[in-house]
């Protein structure tokens, strides 16, 4: 099952819940802000997080996750390339809004890396290193729901943002084609800022 959660700090974010029906354990995918309406949301619906998953390190996507990590005692999960962007200010974007935001206390993840749950051993994600709007922007692919959480790598109306540090449009560009478009074409992409639109859909834009 996978429930989507807007909420709204300096940007609206989406943040998503991926649950395992039978076990009603999950991940927790980009809580970007308001760790309360998260926190209420996931108890009200008898919720157990295994572990919280960062698509990439700008502060719009994990600006809850560390006191989410406390309540939840879910380790914060980001790829390694862009682990120093939770402990800069600047690179994650938090430093100019007057309230800069760090995350001191994850653990890395890797490309091909299978994440299951304990719960349920045959509910997993796939980790699929996109970069291109950082360098270590990942995505979250999951096959039995014929979707991907692709952060901000794209978006219903085309490719993501490049000119924030770290950012390369070639890379990008590559990811999508080489990553994204090798996905079936009926995967829903669900991203950060946008409607889900699919892979079919995706390369009509671009290619």
């Amino acid at each position: 099952m996978i429930k989507e959660l807007q909420v709204q700090g300096v940007f609206a974010e989406n943040t998503y819940f991926y649950i395992d029906d039978h076990s009603k354990s999950g991940f927790l995918i980009d809580p970007g802000a308001q760790a309360g309406l998260i926190y209420d949301t996931i108890i009200r619906n008898g919720w157990t997080i295994e572990k919280i998953l960062l698509t990439h390190g700008h502060f719009d996507h994990f600006g809850a996750a560390e006191l989410l990590r406390e309540r939840l005692v879910a380790p914060i999960y980001i790829y390694p390339e862009d682990a120093r962007y939770l402990t800069d200010p600047f690179l994650n974007l938090s430093g100019n809004t007057g309230n800069p935001l760090t995350v001191p206390h994850y653990e890395d993840l890797y490309d091909g890396e299978i994440i299951r749950l304990k719960a349920n051993s045959g509910f997993y994600l796939k980790v699929i290193h996109t970069p291109g709007h950082t360098p270590g922007s990942v995505t979250y692919y999951a096959p039995d729901e014929n979707a991907a959480f692709v952060g901000d790598l794209l978006y219903e109306h085309g490719p993501g943002l490049t000119h924030f540090p770290g950012g390369n449009r070639k890379v990008l560009e590559e990811s999508i084609i080489n990553k994204i478009f090798t996905l079936p074409d009926n995967t829903v992409l669900l991203s950060g800022h946008s409607s889900p639109i699919t892979v079919a859909q995706e390369k009509q834009l671009l290619l």
